[in-house]
């Protein structure tokens, strides 16, 4: 079996709306030539470097359909999918926070959710080994009727209720490795004990008031929901860290049918919303250790689900690396910036500190 890659062009045809950076333009602020950092170039130029390097060869590139309004309405109000359609048919708008579209922007989030769904369903149904969604609109920050940070669907929660409603997977875990915590995932998940969500971010980034520790989860879910919130500045040792300390037992406690990845690459060293000092080496690195824990825990049942990133040069060095890990394929694309991003990484005294703070996280998890 293979490695799929999900991808679709109109995805890269999804508009963000009259931004600059994270500011609406007014005012004082001047437009930008490229207005919002969330840009169809990170993910469209991970699908060139994916097809000029041959790695597309060895992998099962595939589209989908875009999610329907029933599975939609697993997770999102029909009151929520109404008002984002009717906006979307008059031209664009924005309906929560910093989650702007443009015309046809409904349809595109749906075929984003889709890319999402139809990988994890493919995996679970065993016609493929592993698979990985080039989603564009993002999902992790979209609360069921309150969109925001780009994000417009719940792609992950979607794919999840559609596994779940299928019979194909009971338990699920999603890690989460953007640099920004994953409130949208929380929020869904955060009354619920079949589904384990852990949120690997950079502390107090976006959304400022949310991704604390203490944030467990509530009722049958308390337990199942797991904050890590990192120092800004951490790099490749603090990351691996988190992974062996917190994330690796936590999925072993879990069980789980099936694992899914909110991979974001905003935590490498130079994303333009991000402090933290990740590399495309970290990035693999990881990916390695959750398949081995896939191989473990569930028949080697993994998805990876693309959500932020916003430098247009690094982020297809970070994904390509991804991609090569997950397929097995013996095709590279050096890291132009490995060398030098090796020179910046934290010194041993604040990786003794970054350290200190997951280990006290670890005793009081487990």
């Amino acid at each position: 079996m293979a490695t799929g890659f999900f991808t679709d062009e109109r995805c890269f045809w999804h508009g963000g709306g009259n931004y600059a950076m994270n500011l609406p333009v007014g005012g004082h602020v001047q437009p930008l030539p490229g207005g919002l950092p969330e840009n169809p170039e990170t993910k469209r130029r991970l699908k060139n470097l994916v097809e000029v390097t041959g790695l597309a060869r060895h992998l099962d590139v595939r589209t989908a359909e875009p999610a329907t309004e029933e599975e939609l309405r697993r997770v999102h109000p029909g009151s929520y999918l109404s008002r984002f359609r009717e906006l979307s048919g008059r031209g664009g708008g924005e309906l929560g926070l910093r989650a702007p579209f443009g015309p046809g922007g409904y349809g595109i989030a749906a075929l984003s959710a889709g890319l999402a769904r139809d990988a994890v369903l493919s995996v679970l149904r065993g016609e493929l080994e592993t698979a990985y969604a080039l989603s564009r609109p993002p999902g992790h920050h979209c609360l069921p009727d309150w969109p925001n940070g780009f994000c417009l669907l719940a792609n992950i929660a979607i794919a999840i209720e559609a596994a779940q409603a299928a019979g194909l997977a009971g338990r699920v875990a999603v890690i989460d490795w953007d640099v920004h915590h994953g409130n949208g995932t929380e929020a869904i998940y955060y009354g619920r004990a079949d589904v384990l969500s852990i949120s690997l971010h950079q502390e107090r980034n976006y959304p400022v008031d949310s991704g604390s520790f203490d944030m467990r989860g509530e009722g049958e879910g308390f337990g199942a929901n797991i904050n890590v919130p990192l120092p800004a500045g951490t790099g490749h040792v603090g990351y691996l860290q988190a992974m062996d300390r917190i994330v690796l037992p936590a999925l072993r406690r879990f069980e789980p049918d099936a694992i899914v990845v909110a991979c974001g690459y905003d935590a490498a060293l130079i994303d333009p919303l991000g402090r933290m000092m990740a590399t495309a080496g970290t990035f693999s690195e990881m990916t390695g250790l959750v398949m081995e824990a896939a191989r473990d825990l569930c028949g080697g049942r993994l998805t990876l689900v693309h959500e932020g990133g916003y430098s247009e040069v690094y982020v297809p060095f970070c994904g390509h690396a991804v991609l090569e890990r997950l397929s097995g394929a013996d095709v590279h694309a050096p890291d132009p910036l490995a060398q030098t991003f090796a020179a910046r990484q934290p010194g041993p005294a604040f990786d003794r500190f970054v350290e200190g703070q997951i280990a006290e996280m670890a005793e009081a998890l487990f």
